[in-house]
């Protein structure tokens, strides 16, 4: 255990976080994700498993990643196949923790290929135990100015 820092990030994914630069995605999905086969084509090359629901787990990481504010898509969801408008109780609690946490930031969505595409690229993938479908997210990490 470490002081201040929320329990479920482990070694594993501090490292991860960690070790990202800007513009590095992150993903986190459901248990439902083909997370082993998309990871091993990331920079990390392996999934990293948290055994908690979406939120907790974006709650936990943005307690400690900062977001990029250069790009539109830095918060980005998977949509529902076929109802691009519709949003899903688990979206809504991942975007009230996204707004408790870094402020009105909204989420892009994302057509579930187009995302499994942006997961392949990403620096790593967070498999979470969310049995939710449609559970999701891309995050790209910001930067951390200089202290004054």
């Amino acid at each position: 255990m470490l002081k201040g820092i929320n329990s479920l990030l482990n070694a594993h994914v501090l490292y991860a976080l960690r070790a990202m630069g800007h513009g590095d995605d992150l993903i986190i999905a459901g248990a439902n994700f083909p997370a082993k086969s998309i990871a091993t084509k990331t920079v990390l090359g392996k999934v990293i498993k948290i055994d908690a629901s979406a939120s907790e787990v974006i709650k936990a990481i943005l307690s400690v990643y900062p977001i990029d504010t250069y790009s539109k898509d830095s918060i980005a969801r998977m949509e529902v196949d076929g109802e691009p408008n519709t949003i899903l109780p688990v979206m809504n609690e991942v975007q009230s923790e996204i707004t408790a946490l870094v402020g009105p930031k909204k989420m892009s969505a994302m057509l579930r290929l187009e995302f499994y595409e942006r997961a392949k690229k990403a620096y790593a993938v967070i498999q979470t135990s969310e049995r939710r479908f449609y559970s999701g997210f891309a995050i790209r990490k910001g930067v951390i100015g200089p202290s004054i």
